[in-house]
């Protein structure tokens, strides 16, 4: 049995009266001077940190990443170098637009971010289970997570809003169709695909670029839910995937993701037939055949689930020595936009978080701010150069420059000069998809869509009826019949 611990203030001063506020007499007034109670108080009127705003409710677990086959050819990353390497990882799966109280079963992609701990930093690979988003440009960003939150007149979940603005844009059409299959509601974490999702890059020993999509394939299988089952869990259990990733490592029963890369060679870019910075679009496996890397296992779960999940921090501007961006417009507005998220919920040192924080070594020059508490750099220089420290850049670490599209800076149509075909994957998509496969996804959709209403409902019906029916004329048919909406009617507006 462990040693019995003194009960204390957060200041470290023992006391007793724990349960018993000081007052004048049995039955008096409490009196001002019981800091106990204060402490307590004044501490659990704070023990709710301000929620994400989007992934706001997620599951967590470390575990390891293990290399598997070498790709020394495309980068010179050092988590890679060797054959066998174990780096330490924690995981973050979340659902998407739904508050931290809401159902882990809810249609909506799942977040899936990894935290990789290497010893030249941490690299955080953030991104969903879906290769593709609805859009793709980050200016668009607030104005659709609106319409996945609530109605600001009814603070409800709104159908209305949300086909409204995919039906304006018809970017959206690939990722909506797989939000609608069963893929939108999947049995667990642990039966769900991860991606990276944007296009990185990868620089070798020789400063060769290569573009790269990351891809996590589950060993589990893909298992999901239909839509009656999600439904029914909601009610059952809400917490249900989160139950399931922290019973199933508890017994042993770890799971394990292979990860997988696609290469694109820096020069096919300029010509291939997809922009490969569109995060609207894939690239077919065809064309870039998936390479194997390594395994992820789940392995340990968190002994706080606030310390480390919901004090997790992730942004895809973190990547290491032979990781690097790429023009991927969604990836350039995410690099400012999500330590900046960090910094306005958990402070500005957010990264002193033992769950964020590096495990090797952080050097820097940054200083002060709320709750700093490694040692605020002690007696060292804040500022650069100096005559006295010992942090210097190390040019071993210079990337190479980055070719730029054009010298001429404008706000330029993202769907103009041939990008704006919205229709051929998610048609292609919706192709590849079983019968009953196709039957539940057209199913999924008229449900959803039925949930439109007010005096513009007919016009947001029609809209987007038009872009399925661009997509496949089949899917187009089924959902108009499920609405039924006649298609001839259609035709005379």
């Amino acid at each position: 049995m462990s040693e019995q611990k003194k009960l204390t203030t957060a200041s470290g001063i023992p006391y007793f009266e724990h349960e018993n506020s000081m007052t004048a007499g049995p039955r008096g007034p409490i009196l001002l001077q019981d800091f106990i109670l204060h402490e307590k108080m004044a501490h659990f009127n704070r023990e709710r940190i301000p929620e994400r705003v989007v992934h706001a409710k997620g599951s967590g677990a470390y575990g390891t990443f293990t290399v598997t086959h070498d790709i020394a050819a495309f980068t010179k990353a050092k988590i890679f170098d060797t054959i066998g390497k174990q780096t330490r990882v924690f995981v973050r799966f979340s659902t998407v637009g739904g508050e931290k109280g809401s159902a882990d079963s809810e249609r909506d992609p799942r977040g899936f971010a990894v935290k990789f701990y290497t010893e030249e930093g941490n690299w955080d690979l953030v991104g969903n289970n879906t290769p593709i988003f609805f859009i793709k440009d980050p200016k668009k960003f607030s104005d659709f997570i609106h319409t996945q939150k609530r109605d600001p007149r009814t603070n409800t979940k709104s159908a209305t809003m949300v086909w409204d603005f995919w039906s304006l844009n018809p970017e959206s059409l690939h990722q909506v169709l797989i939000l609608m299959s069963d893929r939108g509601t999947p049995i667990s974490y642990r039966h769900m695909h991860g991606f990276g999702s944007h296009t990185f890059s990868f620089l070798n020993k020789d400063n060769e670029r290569f573009y790269v999509k990351f891809h996590f394939i589950t060993e589990q299988g893909i298992k999901n839910f239909t839509n009656e089952e999600a439904a029914e869990m909601r009610g059952k259990d809400p917490d249900q995937a989160q139950r399931d990733l922290v019973e199933s490592i508890d017994k042993g029963d770890f799971p394990r993701w292979k990860l997988k890369v696609q290469i694109m060679p820096e020069a096919d870019a300029k010509t291939y037939r997809w922009n490969p910075f569109d995060l609207t679009k894939v690239w077919p496996h065809a064309d870039y055949p998936l390479i194997d890397v390594g395994v992820m296992e789940l392995n340990e779960n968190p002994d706080n689930y606030f310390a480390h999940v919901e004090q997790a921090a992730f942004a895809p501007a973190h990547v290491v020595d032979g990781i690097g961006y790429s023009p991927d417009k969604m990836l350039q507005g995410r690099l400012l936009s999500y330590p900046d998220a960090h910094r306005y919920r958990l402070g500005v040192n957010y990264e002193q978080i033992p769950v964020n924080r590096c495990p090797f070594a952080v050097n820097n020059y940054h200083r002060d701010g709320a709750m700093r508490v490694d040692g605020n750099g002690g007696s060292h220089p804040n500022y650069f150069p100096n005559s006295f420290g010992n942090i210097a850049p190390d040019p071993a670490y210079k990337e190479p420059g980055m070719p730029l599209d054009s010298l001429f800076a404008d706000w330029y149509d993202r769907n103009a000069d041939g990008e704006n075909d919205h229709y051929t994957q998610p048609g292609n998509l919706f192709r590849l998809m079983t019968a009953e496969e196709k039957k539940k996804t057209i199913s999924n959709i008229v449900g959803a869509m039925s949930g439109i209403e007010g005096h513009k409902r007919e016009e947001i019906i029609n809209r987007q009826l038009c872009h399925w029916f661009r997509a496949d004329l089949q899917l187009g048919m089924g959902i108009a019949q499920g609405l039924g909406v006649s298609v001839d009617a259609m035709a005379t507006h």
